[in-house]
């Protein structure tokens, strides 16, 4: 692992590729799982405060669940979630030719809200767990992401810079530009057992 701000980060975020293969695999992050996606408090409030303008891009079903179980939910960790569809889908998921899509993300770039899909989801494969003086940044592997991983290998793309964009937003560009210099000066071969 290595140390940047509050956060250890590990060797496989820098090393392993991933680029998501949607024509492939679907979006089926959004459909399959135990739960919803995590949320943080904001978040939630977010999407119990804009729940009339995000209401146009949420598919009838969504909709309908959100009415009976809320904007959110909590799952059995007591973790704050998104609802889910029939134990299943998210709430928040719409489908287009086949391939599921985030309304929340659809209604952030047409404007029509001022956040984006949820940190967990902007920031997936990477997983982060927060302790009281840091957070571990993990690299999570998911069979229903294979062909991600087979694509990132073809592509040459690591982990840290497919969700670039979802590690600026969590921790800032300077931040980012840090771990950057370190993906692409650190000799891994000192690290053994990594």
């Amino acid at each position: 692992m290595i140390e940047i701000g509050n956060a250890l980060v590990s060797f496989d975020v820098l090393q392993q590729k991933f680029c998501c293969d949607l024509q492939t695999c679907k979006g089926a992050c959004c459909v399959h799982g135990d739960a919803g996606a995590p949320l943080t408090i904001e978040e939630a409030g977010d999407l119990e405060d804009y729940l009339d303008e995000l209401s146009p891009y949420i598919s009838g079903e969504g909709l309908m669940s959100i009415i009976e179980i809320g904007a959110f939910t909590h799952d059995i960790d007591d973790e704050i979630v998104t609802p889910l569809i029939n134990n299943s889908e998210c709430a928040y998921t719409v489908f287009e030719n086949g391939i599921a899509f985030c309304a929340i993300e659809k209604a952030f770039h047409d404007q029509a809200v001022p956040f984006n899909k949820p940190l967990s989801c902007h920031l997936y494969p990477i997983r982060i767990k927060t302790f009281d003086d840091y957070d571990a940044v993990n690299y999570d592997i998911w069979d229903i992401c294979n062909c991600a991983r087979t694509k990132g290998n073809l592509e040459g793309i690591p982990v840290y810079q497919f969700v670039m964009d979802a590690l600026i937003r969590k921790y800032g560009v300077d931040w980012f530009d840090q771990l950057d210099y370190a993906a692409r000066n650190l000799d891994f071969e000192k690290y053994p057992g990594h």
